[in-house]
């Protein structure tokens, strides 16, 4: 119960005004449920004429020391008014109407409490969703390489529902049901168990109408659990394009598009779960016509045929049915919290997860890239084992540089050590003799541009795709970037132009119209500094050639670090490193490193062959 209520006091302060709302319905509910067995008392003593009723001759004043008293008094002396004018049968057709009408205000009362409910359940469900989604966004890389990506969509998705249908759903039993369950107990302690036998002649009506209304209620929740598999379709492409959305600083445009869909899967299924809600109340409605039903036969016999004993028949199926609901909710809710805060700890495992990359507490800003990048005594690892040791390297403005060594040599995780995507362990990596320890991220990554190996595309227009990270961009300055990137052609050739929907992951592109894109997109932003992590490597000759065209352009009068593993794409860089096993063993200009005969003249040899 503890840990119960610490989920509550985390998520659901927001929602106080719905909670008191919740519990002021409760409480109406439950004095009209009270309000409403009273008023059987003088059907009882009609249809089993107690002395009480006769002795009701006058209308009494109104006095706090007997109210008990008055109240009987004068509900009797109304009833026996009615007898004298309509006679006996009629007056109980005439309190089975005002105990219908009672029961109907009472259900109202019972739905809203629920209804007022839902908003507090499905807002904590979205925040929850909201809270997880912006801190998969603001973890470093480092984090989802020790985490699989299956796993965490499970936590937003099956994890967070448990905690919704487990957790949520148990604040009506917090506020309802324990008060009822006790006073109706200890009424039927005193109501002999053998009329349990005609009871159950209702049972299958009962159960016949909760399937018909389980069944609607199944067609009505079609629409929102397709909302929700849009929902999860964006938190993996989220995953997958997780660096270029850091790369191109675009945490809240993504934080925006999530809410948008996930605040429409939750308007939808807000809905549902409020017509689900009608569900109990209009049973307990139905259910109690049927009881007035059999109270009016019932009663018309035990006054002509003293047979039945009427007050243990009437008073008892009253009884029982009141207690059913709440009995079947507080046994739901005992082995349900369990497993929604058994959910709740796999969740807090991401929103309580430390980030490792963070800011300067005072982080200074940089608006433009004037000297150097510049790598001192660098060295860094991923848990016990060296990626890369001792690497010094200095990238001038205007330069190109270019890294090339076996697969797995520490090229990739060097260049990630620039735009602070992982932290060295040793050594500092500085841009304009800044650390980078000490720049604002957004300062930092709005000053690179990155053009990767696989071409990271999103499931959206190429003119949103092309403007990623760029906003307020004009439909010229897209058209240009896409012209300078060899990308214009194709796109006006697509059904729809700019508008045109590109697929999952650009899935509808071939791979160098996605790598086109992509540098398309790293055009329109227009850094000073550009990443190329093996951007042609996986492309067809022709594509290849389109595509290193596009990059000679981007790269003009721009700092470019390039990782490559085809050396005729970087034989024109200003200066080629060599990695291997984590050092730089070689470094200099193409011709200068064909000349030393060493492990780059190798390389070059293998690829010419």
């Amino acid at each position: 119960m503890k840990e119960f209520l610490q989920v509550l006091r985390r998520f659901v302060p927001p929602y106080k005004k719905y909670l008191v709302a919740s519990v002021v319905f409760n409480i109406l509910s439950a004095l009209l449920n009270i309000f409403s067995f009273a008023a059987l008392i003088p059907i009882l003593q009609i249809l089993f004429q107690t002395g009480d009723a006769e002795a009701a001759t006058e209308w009494m004043a109104w006095d706090w020391g007997n109210v008990q008293g008055v109240l009987m008094n004068n509900l009797n002396y109304m009833v026996n008014g009615l007898i004298s004018d309509y006679g006996q049968t009629t007056t109980l057709l005439f309190i089975g109407l005002f105990l219908a009408v009672t029961t109907a205000m009472k259900t109202g009362a019972y739905f809203l409490s629920s209804a007022t409910i839902i908003p507090i359940r499905t807002g904590v469900v979205r925040d929850i969703r909201n809270q997880l989604y912006q801190k998969i966004t603001s973890l470093p890389l480092g984090f989802f390489s020790e985490e699989r990506k299956g796993d965490i969509i499970a936590r937003m998705s099956g994890d967070v529902q448990e905690v919704e249908s487990s957790i949520m759903s148990s604040l009506d039993m917090l506020f309802k049901n324990p008060i009822l369950i006790l006073v109706y107990f200890g009424t039927l302690l005193f109501v002999s168990w053998q009329l349990t036998l005609f009871t159950i002649v209702f049972v299958p009506v009962f159960g016949w109408f909760m399937g018909m209304v389980g069944r609607k209620l199944k067609r009505q929740s079609i629409e929102a659990q397709s909302l929700w598999s849009d929902t999860m379709s964006q938190v993996e492409e989220t995953l997958g394009g997780l660096r270029i959305i850091k790369a191109f600083c675009a945490e809240e445009k993504m934080n925006r598009r999530f809410d948008q869909v996930n605040s429409h899967y939750r308007d939808d299924i807000m809905r549902v779960n409020i017509r689900q809600s009608m569900a109990h109340p209009m049973s307990e409605f139905l259910g109690t016509v049927m009881i007035i039903i059999v109270l009016w036969f019932g009663g018309i016999l035990v006054l002509n045929d003293q047979t039945i004993t009427g007050p243990s028949f009437i008073y008892y199926l009253v009884i029982l049915y009141s207690i059913i609901q709440p009995l079947k909710d507080f046994s739901k809710a005992g082995y349900n919290i369990p497993k929604g805060l058994a959910s709740m700890e796999r969740i807090d495992k991401i929103l309580k997860a430390e980030n490792n990359i963070k800011e300067a507490e005072h982080p200074q800003t940089i608006d433009s890239f004037n000297h150097q990048i510049e790598l001192r005594h660098v060295s860094f690892r991923y848990g016990e084992q060296w990626v890369l040791r001792d690497i010094n390297l200095v990238i001038p403005k205007g330069k190109t540089v270019a890294l090339v060594g076996q697969s797995g040599g520490g090229k990739s995780t060097l260049v990630d050590l620039i735009p602070r995507y992982y932290d060295v362990q040793e050594g500092e990596v500085l841009i304009d003799g800044i650390n980078v320890k000490d720049l604002g991220l957004h300062s930092l990554r709005q000053l690179i541009g990155n053009v990767n190996q696989e071409a990271i595309l999103f499931n959206d227009s190429f003119r949103n795709n092309i403007a990623f990270g760029v906003d307020n961009a004009t439909q010229e300055q897209v058209a240009e970037a896409a012209k300078i990137a060899n990308a214009y052609d194709f796109i006006m050739q697509s059904e729809h132009g700019f508008d045109t929907n590109i697929g999952d992951r650009g899935g509808r592109l071939s791979g160098g119209q996605r790598q086109r894109l992509s540098i398309a997109r790293a055009i329109l932003k227009n850094p000073p500094i550009l990443i190329l992590d093996e951007a042609t490597s996986a492309l067809d000759t022709e594509s290849e050639r389109l595509v290193q065209d596009a990059l000679e352009r981007l790269m003009k009068t721009r700092t470019t670090v390039a990782i490559a593993h085809r050396l005729s794409t970087i034989k024109n860089a200003d200066e080629i490193c060599v990695l291997h096993e984590g050092r730089i063993v070689e470094r200099g200009t193409h011709e200068e490193l064909l000349q030393t005969d060493g492990y780059y003249r190798k390389l070059h040899d293998m690829q010419q062959v």
